[in-house]
């Protein structure tokens, strides 16, 4: 199964862009074979791109803008990196996460109201997905661009490549030059997809598993009418009294609770094959933010350097919107199923044995909805919108000591 044959728009970039990196299913072993070629080269051009930066902070030392410039573009190979590796630990998981997503969540049997949820869902994944993509795509292609502008007029022997490369070889002349070059726009491309691409489909599950609690939560609240729509096409007089109503109902609850113990086990795979990613990637977002900041705000670099962190730091906001959004929203929405199934049929059920078992089991969905499903930074602290301001009010916090870390430099 190599692809989700799904027409949500955003499955379909996301799952491009994951098959370029190399993490994603394959339907034969040829396809098996290309996944792991391709995920070797992903690996060694991020080992290539921090080998440059690494030799490039270290014959920097002592330029405090040119240190903080490479340590910017350090931490942004450092969290693919680090994200590629836990996903390899944890591959057979995530690959059925996205199996599950296919066979449960998109081609699922739904109604009319149903699917205009799962079409609002769609709509918003591929609005994050666009836009973070976009950004990310423009911070790679200012990374390349700069250097060729950057070289209008200048002789063969001055010419500047996207990132400084400390070899014993005559870079600046033809071929050198044009090799050096390809191989670091080849190399920066790959970053480039790998730094959004694993946000983007986490971004989708979370949505997506969010909007199938929404959807349980509308079964639980209307079970009644349901069992009366059903009763109507058989041309049934319904009695909602009556004791084989009651033992409809509970049946149809019991079904409707095993849906809900599905969901809260996908969301404890997510959180167990994630939990790692989210506590280094947001442990590095203050710090990224911090230092792109600067390099847009108060660096003593041409506008050409700022317009790539500008991308940089639209990439950054948004992708840490997206990220703390979704988690947001599987919070949110798995705790509302206790006030769903509160409003269901209850209350006018007759109290024979299935109306007591089925009040019964509504208080444990309740006690159980009050315990939310959620996505935590390796159990350190839930991930949610209030992470958003957090990060962000850490960033500005580092961000003005570092400016008057800066200050105090060209002063002395």
């Amino acid at each position: 199964m190599s692809d989700l044959n799904s027409d949500d728009i955003s499955i379909s970039i996301t799952s491009v862009f994951m098959k370029i990196v190399g993490l994603w299913m394959a339907a034969n072993r040829f396809e098996q074979r290309v996944r792991n070629i391709t995920l070797t080269y992903t690996l060694i051009a991020i080992l290539f791109a921090l080998w440059i930066q690494m030799t490039d902070f270290y014959y920097s030392w002592g330029d405090f803008d040119a240190c903080l410039f490479t340590a910017c573009n350090m931490l942004s190979l450092i969290i693919p990196l680090c994200k590629i590796l836990v996903l390899i630990a944890h591959k057979n998981d995530f690959l059925h996460l996205i199996v599950y997503l296919q066979r449960k969540f998109l081609h699922a049997d739904y109604d009319d109201y149903e699917r205009t949820l799962l079409l609002g869902c769609k709509r918003q994944c591929t609005f994050f997905i666009c836009f973070f993509t976009i950004f990310t795509q423009a911070t790679v292609i200012s990374y390349t661009v700069n250097p060729l502008i950057a070289n209008i007029g200048r002789n063969e022997s001055d010419r500047i490549l996207p990132f400084n490369m400390w070899i014993n070889l005559p870079l600046t002349l033809t071929p050198y030059y044009e090799i050096t070059f390809v191989l670091q726009v080849l190399s920066l491309y790959h970053i480039g997809v790998s730094y959004f691409c694993f946000d983007n489909f986490l971004c989708i599950m979370n949505l997506h598993a969010a909007t199938q609690f929404r959807i349980l939560q509308h079964r639980m609240a209307n079970i009644a009418d349901l069992i009366e729509k059903r009763k109507q096409e058989e041309n049934i007089k319904v009695n909602v009294n009556s004791p084989c109503f009651a033992t409809e109902c509970y049946i149809i609850l019991k079904n409707y609770i095993r849906q809900h113990q599905k969901l809260i086990a996908y969301c404890n795979k997510l959180e167990k094959v994630f939990n790692m990613i989210v506590l280094m990637q947001l442990l590095m977002f203050s710090l990224l933010i911090c230092l792109v900041g600067y390099q847009v705000l108060t660096a003593n670099a041409p506008t050409r350097t700022r317009l790539i962190f500008t991308c940089h730091l639209s990439a950054c906001m948004c992708q840490l919107l997206m990220f703390t959004y979704s988690c947001d929203c599987i919070i949110r929405e798995s705790t509302n199923t206790a006030t769903a199934v509160y409003s269901g049929p209850w209350t006018f059920l007759p109290m024979t044995a299935s109306g007591k078992l089925l009040r019964q089991d509504l208080i444990l969905i309740i006690m159980r909805s009050n315990v939310p499903c959620c996505l935590t930074a390796r159990g350190f602290f839930i991930v949610s919108l209030e992470t958003y301001t957090s990060v962000l009010s850490t960033a500005a916090s580092y961000f003005t000591l570092l400016k008057q870390n800066s200050e105090n430099t060209n002063i002395s």
